[in-house]
């Protein structure tokens, strides 16, 4: 099944999204997209590093959306 992943990063002020990349992946089902995206959310070069992501079907359907980098230490999203 396809899925299309967008990156984006979240201004803490007002809670606005800025997309920072798109990705286009094959996964079995939405968990193992989940996961993909995860991992993509590393290894991608794009502008700034995401710190979450929404997932679509290929027709535009929101299936997913969350916070896919939190820092450890103090739980919050990691700031640019």
């Amino acid at each position: 099944m396809k899925f299309v992943v967008e990156f984006y990063r979240t201004r803490q002020t007002d809670d606005a999204h800025a997309v920072v990349g798109r990705e286009t992946i094959e996964a079995g089902d939405l968990a193992n997209a989940i996961d993909m995206a995860r991992g993509l959310s590393q290894t991608l070069d794009m502008p700034q590093r995401p710190d979450a992501i929404a997932i679509t079907d290929l027709s535009g359907a929101a299936l997913f959306s969350g916070i896919i980098c939190a820092d450890v230490t103090t739980g919050e999203r990691p700031r640019s």
